[in-house]
């Protein structure tokens, strides 16, 4: 018997639904990572992406544990003298959330080419409303 390899023939993706609201953070993106890299399913193939898309609801809904609100700091840095810049995740959470999602979600994801198709695939959303209906997503309820 033959080991099973996904490839680009063989993979079905699906949609999936995860609402952050009331959830920490960090939770909701490791559950986005895991569905997005595939690791969910039994064909999982660590060379291959074969992840699912996912669509991400309430994000402005996340919650912060402990004092990251005003510890944590989202930085980015322009690449002149001087260049940082640095935000509180509270003022962040209230501009942007989607992008606090977004980083949250990009740094539990391995460093290599299969994250960059693999964050193609993610669609987060301020509010409960998503553009991907007649995609059909179906709730992601596993934690």
């Amino acid at each position: 018997m033959s080991t099973f390899m996904a490839n680009k023939g063989n993979i079905v993706r699906k949609w999936y639904i995860l609402d952050a609201a009331g959830k920490p953070l960090g939770k909701t993106a490791a559950t986005a990572a895991t569905l997005l890299r595939g690791k969910h399913k039994p064909e999982y193939t660590p060379h291959a992406d074969c992840g699912d898309y996912v669509v991400i609801v309430n994000a402005e809904k996340a919650v912060l544990t402990g004092k990251k609100a005003e510890q944590k700091m989202y930085r980015t840095h322009s690449g002149y003298v001087g260049g940082l810049k640095e935000t509180k995740y509270r003022i962040l959470m209230q501009e942007k959330p989607e992008l606090a999602m977004k980083v949250a979600v990009r740094g539990m994801m391995p460093r290599n080419i299969i994250t960059k198709d693999s964050l193609t695939r993610l669609h987060i959303y301020r509010g409960a409303d998503h553009n991907q209906a007649a995609q059909k997503p179906e709730p992601w309820t596993a934690e």
